[in-house]
């Protein structure tokens, strides 16, 4: 190509482009076709009646649920607080009752309803719905945690470009001590919003502002250590690992029994899933499973300082390199505009 400034646009427009099409896959193969894979549900009964009715359930549908039977309804309470399943179908003549927790996920809620109330109309009685762990009133359907993990996710993979392109000529240690101050930041913006403005968290918010932290310094710390590699295409790896893959898996929108095998199988492990899940334990469900998610989170963290460790090492072994202020700054500018831009 002979225009060095049309090879550099085109080769500019590579990143954007990329975007487009990971997102479009990511987004849409997440989230344009829900439906229940395995979903856990729970027929509350001990005699013969209760077992031929969960088996005629479950061969209804197949492999969309995996139905179990519980001895009394208090066990069903425990399942669902423990967040094991998702629905507790009490039989009855006169009153059937389905028994959810809805701050564990609005969409499974109302996914084993459409089951379940099929089922009462059947026997031509209205369905009972019983909500035991519901979400706050200013947050009525639970999803506003997804809205502050997106929040914080930005501000950190944002804050990468800033601090490794124009931290470029900083040590490896003044960037990592950058980054745990930035994240400190990120974390109590993303308290405020769930605290005093929005009314998320009407407790434990001390608590969620830890998780907060946890998240925004592991994805600020790997965010510095792959700058020292790949450099402007550091945003599109960003974009990759906590965007695409983690908001669709993170269980914000769909838990993954809603999806499709891939997405259920990062949300065991990413960090999303984490932050989200873990949010969930510490302000819905008395903190069960909440240590699980912290080390998940934690796991994570020291994924970037083992990145920034590796860079570190890396940049030693280098011979120094100067670099005009100008392509410097015009490096950081290129780099914020892609992040922004996104």
């Amino acid at each position: 190509m002979r225009s060095p400034a049309l090879r550099h646009v085109l080769t500019h427009l590579v990143t954007p482009l990329l975007m487009c099409l990971g997102m479009g896959l990511a987004y849409m193969g997440a989230f344009v076709t829900p439906e229940p894979h395995h979903l856990p549900v729970a027929v509350v009964g001990s005699g013969p009646e209760a077992k031929v009715f969960a088996q005629t359930v479950k061969d209804k549908a197949g492999e969309a649920l995996d139905v179990r039977t519980v001895a009394t309804r208090a066990e069903g309470v425990d399942l669902l607080t423990s967040r094991e399943i998702t629905g507790a179908y009490v039989p009855s003549a006169k009153t059937p009752e389905l028994v959810i927790a809805s701050a564990a996920s609005d969409m499974d809620a109302l996914a084993v309803e459409k089951v379940f109330t099929p089922v009462a109309a059947g026997q031509g009685v209205p369905l009972k719905v019983t909500d035991v762990a519901a979400p706050v009133a200013d947050d009525p359907t639970g999803q506003g945690l997804f809205f502050l993990l997106i929040a914080l996710s930005i501000g950190s993979y944002a804050s990468v470009a800033a601090l490794g392109a124009a931290g470029a000529g900083l040590p490896m240690r003044v960037r990592v001590l950058l980054a745990v101050g930035v994240s400190a930041v990120v974390s109590g913006i993303g308290a405020l919003l769930a605290g005093p403005v929005f009314h998320l968290a009407h407790h434990d918010l001390a608590g969620l502002w830890g998780m907060a932290w946890l998240y925004s310094a592991g994805i600020l710390l790997i965010g510095v250590g792959l700058h020292t590699f790949l450099k402007r295409w550091t945003t599109l790896a960003m974009m990759v690992l906590f965007v695409m893959l983690n908001f669709t898996s993170s269980g914000g929108l769909y838990r993954p029994e809603l999806q499709n095998g891939f997405f259920g199988t990062l949300h065991a492990f990413w960090n999303g899933a984490g932050f989200v899940e873990g949010a969930r334990s510490l302000l819905y469900f008395g903190s069960d499973g909440l240590a699980r998610n912290v080390w998940t989170l934690v796991i994570w963290l020291l994924l970037g300082l083992a990145a920034t460790a590796v860079a570190a090492a890396y940049e030693r072994g280098r011979e120094p390199e100067e670099v005009a202020p100008a392509v410097q700054e015009a490096d950081v500018d290129e780099e914020v505009e892609e992040t922004v831009g996104v």
